[in-house]
């Protein structure tokens, strides 16, 4: 396949150089593997990728990049032609903001967009990060949208357009398609969950609202359809996926459904019906999501059933099945039946050598320091010495936050949990390494000579130990990477008591496999547990134990005994307390900073706030610590 990217004749220099993978990548430790359920219609699916292209430098399990999955998805679909079925690849959004190799860059994915698009996506839409910022949107509607040919999917979003300043959607609506081998009738949407948080230039349409509109009745009254694609940056069960459902159900009351989610961040399967199932497929490049259909109709012939190698005619009932691929070389092998030599493609060996130029470039394997042990987002109990939070809590923040001209003064120092999006991992701690920690631009704010009666209360209502106030963003808190329904809430951990019931937020644990393999050889990892079952995952794993965290962690610096604010992550109620303090906290959260105080009596309005530590960003105070206090050899 020729190289769509304008880096083409530079890569094919470097190409040699790269085989697969990245070069620091190590290598995946083989594990047992379930088979892929190959059908009458597959797919492959990803989802809140946020720049990890290069994939995981520090764990095998995930550690194929871009290139590797592109030689993937090209291995199998000459599989799919062999078979005389079809494979579609999906993407649901959330493509930036996560990773060096996105946000190092000036401007911000200067490398990613020529990388991503390399990949043939046949149905892709966007996600919540993508509009954030007027920048990120425009870069959407500007480049992204066009590199992917009428595939790019807007339902309900539209955007300013950046010369005429007109309203105009950011993609097509929807698209109808028939696929290459069985003639499938496929009408496309892509969504995004009802989203508040974009910035002035986007609009998002509630989904309620879409599915009542002339242009949306008109499309799902066709009857010249086999199948009905949704495609959403949403939550699988969720009132806008359930909206769109009861919709076309409406009019349909037979058509298969295939809905694809994101946003959560999980491995995840739904059932609507018997014709309708969702598929969510993680975060961060680790995982693959395999999707398969066998039953449907074929430009209006009888529904039939193929086993990859034979079509015969069965029941009117399709059959929906799933598989979470972990994204190393040894699952990609194992599934195609391919090796070293044989698996990797021309364009997936150059496409890896963008990447690795392109980290290269941006110099993310510049060391700041050597970080002496793991800490943990999810992974350790907060507090613990393990937890990153902690760390933060009690070697960060006490010596960094301090502005010039208030470092006399005590200080409350709130940040939201969800601002820190990864665990760090003993060994280098490098420039990519900070963004995969804290990948945002948010710099701190205050407000000054808060009386301390009012500041101290703050926690409890962030943290929603109180009656319900407000509602908090998803991403507000650090969310369990896992699915499932076998939500623990009795164990001695942080899971009990918890106020994130959240449909799915489960530790990464089920039942023992029914492969029935001895846990103790076993690699730690996902152990999803879905509506299907405990089998989704390609790989078996023995389980990791996750711990659910705050929305919002404080520490408490400068005060009249300050070895709190310096060694401990728990705080006496006997110590003495100052009259008032400033109150700091990252930008991000100042609107939810305010109308807790608001509950709490006060009169605070953002007039009253005012940068802190002018220049200063979370990101940037985390890389300085390290250089300071994390020397030596790794």
């Amino acid at each position: 396949m020729i190289l769509r990217s304008q880096l083409q004749i530079w890569v094919l220099t470097f190409s040699t150089l790269v085989h697969s993978s990245q070069p620091s990548a190590p290598e995946p430790v083989s594990a047992p593997l379930r088979e892929l359920p190959w059908g009458q219609l597959n797919f492959l699916h990803t989802t809140d990728t946020h720049g990890w292209h290069a994939g995981h430098l520090q764990e095998p399990s995930y550690s194929g990049d871009w290139g590797d999955y592109i030689s993937f998805a090209e291995r199998l679909r000459e599989k799919a032609d062999d078979g005389g079925v079809d494979l579609l690849l999906i993407d649901t959004g959330d493509r930036i903001d996560g990773n060096g190799l996105y946000d190092a860059s000036d401007p911000k994915g200067k490398y990613t967009q020529d990388i991503f698009r390399e990949q043939q996506i046949d149905v892709i839409c966007t996600g919540n990060h993508e509009l954030y910022k007027k920048s990120s949107s425009e870069n959407e509607y500007l480049t992204t949208v066009p590199n992917f040919h009428g595939n790019y999917l807007a339902s309900n979003l539209d955007i300013l357009d950046p010369e005429s300043g007109e309203r105009v959607p950011l993609a097509p609506r929807f698209r109808k398609f028939t696929t290459k081998q069985q003639g499938i009738r496929i009408l496309a949407f892509g969504f995004l969950f009802d989203f508040t948080g974009n910035a002035n230039n986007t609009i998002v349409e509630a989904v309620e609202k879409t599915v009542r509109q002339k242009w949306f009745l008109e499309a799902i009254h066709d009857r010249n359809v086999d199948l009905f694609l949704v495609a959403g940056h949403v939550l699988l069960d969720s009132p806008e996926y359930n909206a769109i459902f009861k919709a076309i159900r409406e009019v349909q009351w037979d058509t298969p459904i295939q809905f694809f989610g994101g946003h959560t961040h999980i491995r995840d399967y739904y059932k609507y019906d018997s014709n309708a199932y969702g598929l969510e497929s993680g975060r961060y490049m680790e995982t693959i999501g395999f999707m398969s259909l066998t039953g449907l109709s074929t430009g209006g012939k009888p529904r039939a059933r193929s086993s990859h190698h034979t079509n015969e005619v069965v029941a009117a009932t399709p059959k929906f099945s799933r598989r979470y691929i972990d994204n190393n070389l040894y699952s990609f092998h194992h599934h195609t039946s391919l090796n070293s030599t044989t698996f990797p493609t021309s364009h997936g060996r150059n496409v890896s050598a963008i990447i690795a130029s392109a980290r290269k470039a941006l110099k993310l394997d510049h060391r700041f320091g050597c970080a002496p042990s793991d800490l943990w987002t999810n992974r350790a109990p907060f507090p613990s010495e393990n937890s990153i939070f902690s760390w933060l809590q009690t070697q960060v923040f006490p010596s960094m936050i301090s502005d010039t001209a208030r470092k006399d003064v005590p200080r409350l120092a709130i940040v939201n949990t969800g601002g820190i999006r990864f665990d760090i991992f003993k060994g280098p701690f490098t420039i990519d390494t900070t963004y995969t920690i804290s990948p945002f631009t948010s710099g701190f704010r205050y407000i000054k000579d808060v009386p301390y009666q009012t500041a101290k209360k703050l926690v409890k209502i962030l943290n929603q130990e109180v009656p319900q106030i407000f509602d908090l963003p998803f991403d507000f808190a650090a969310r369990v990477p896992a699915s499932g329904e076998s939500y623990q809430s009795s164990t001695e951990d942080s899971y009990a008591g918890s106020l994130f019931q959240d449909r799915g937020q489960a530790p990464l644990s089920g039942p023992p496999s029914s492969e029935g393999k001895d846990r103790d050889n076993l690699t730690p990892g996902y152990t999803t547990t879905d509506a299907a079952g405990s089998d989704g995952d390609d790989t078996i794993h023995s389980p990791i134990k996750f711990y659910k965290v705050p929305n919002i962690f404080e520490t408490r610096i400068g005060f009249p005994s300050s070895s709190a604010s310096s060694s401990s992550s728990s705080y006496s109620e006997n110590e003495p307390e100052p009259e008032t303090v400033d109150l700091v906290y990252v930008d991000f959260i100042e609107s939810y900073v305010l109308l807790a105080l608001k509950f709490l009596g006060t009169d605070y309005a953002e007039k009253d706030t005012e940068v802190y530590m002018k220049g200063k960003s979370l990101t940037g105070l985390i890389s300085e610590w390290v250089e300071g206090n994390w020397e030596g050899d790794c």
